[in-house]
């Protein structure tokens, strides 16, 4: 495909945005709609038949509304809930993100490797599957936070978030087996690298923070090709939230997408 695109990003709400920062850089021409369902905020929270329930028929009001070349499910847990459903439910072509377990565990060098996600991402057998399938020799943690998500949310709003709160959601990462340590923490859920800079001071010992935004925008110019104008140039972005809400945080957001945001 090389016309400039319209991309549908959806996230439960501005996690996705990490993963849309990745997008915009091989894709600066790609029309953007960035949805954020703040309205059933947050889905880590919630039940696999609720997120499934929720999700599959907004896609499908979001697909007739603005006719996407593309979606992108930029939310760890509608992915393992719901990716499978929406595909068989609709044509257009889907990009989920999925925790990053298989190169985290291949790149370990202590082979202890976290898996840091919303409590419903962790339980989940479709990550279990991938621990069985991809883990290799590694010993994996799985850590599931309840509150990190909402707490990322809140700081890229400008709330005042302290360091105790986010090292009380991040601390398990870290395990001791006699002299061997944690080297990689996979951060399975897209709200987590807004924190990235404080994750990194924080923690107890230095690791490799495993983000898949970057593969997931690989991912996206392998399905759409390449940019059919050169970054830099004017396009066209909007940002939805499903509660109705205006964006009162656009400076805080339009650096993730490059530019100045439609209301």
């Amino acid at each position: 495909m090389s016309a400039s695109p319209t991309i549908l990003v959806f996230d439960s709400g501005l996690g996705g945005l990490t993963v849309l920062r990745e997008i915009v850089k091989v894709r600066p021409d790609a029309r953007i709609v960035y949805v954020a369902d703040d309205a059933f905020f947050p889905y880590g929270q919630r039940s696999e038949a609720a997120v499934i329930g929720r999700v599959v028929p907004l896609i499908g009001e979001l697909i007739a509304a603005h006719a996407p070349d593309l979606v992108v499910i930029a939310c760890n847990t509608a992915s393992t809930m719901a990716l499978a459903p929406l595909r068989a439910r609709y044509k257009v072509p889907f990009v989920g993100t999925v925790p990053a377990i298989k190169p985290a565990c291949a790149a370990s060098r202590t082979k202890r490797v976290s898996v840091l996600g919303t409590s419903a991402t962790v339980r989940l057998e479709y990550t279990r599957a991938l621990i069985r399938d991809f883990a290799q020799a590694c010993k994996v943690t799985l850590v599931g936070s309840a509150h990190l998500a909402a707490l990322a949310e809140a700081a890229l709003g400008g709330a005042t978030v302290s360091d105790a709160q986010i090292l009380a959601e991040i601390a398990p990462c870290f395990v001791e087996d006699g002299s061997v340590r944690t080297d990689s923490v996979v951060l399975a859920c897209t709200h987590y690298p807004l924190l990235r800079d404080r994750l990194v001071a924080l923690a107890p010992w230095p690791v490799d923070w495993i983000d898949p935004a970057p593969a997931i925008a690989r991912r996206v110019a392998n399905l759409l090709g390449g940019a059919s104008t050169p970054a830099g140039q004017s396009r066209d972005a909007q940002l939805i939230f499903t509660s109705g809400r205006p964006h009162p945080m656009s400076g805080a957001v339009m650096p993730y997408f490059g530019g100045p945001i439609a209301a």
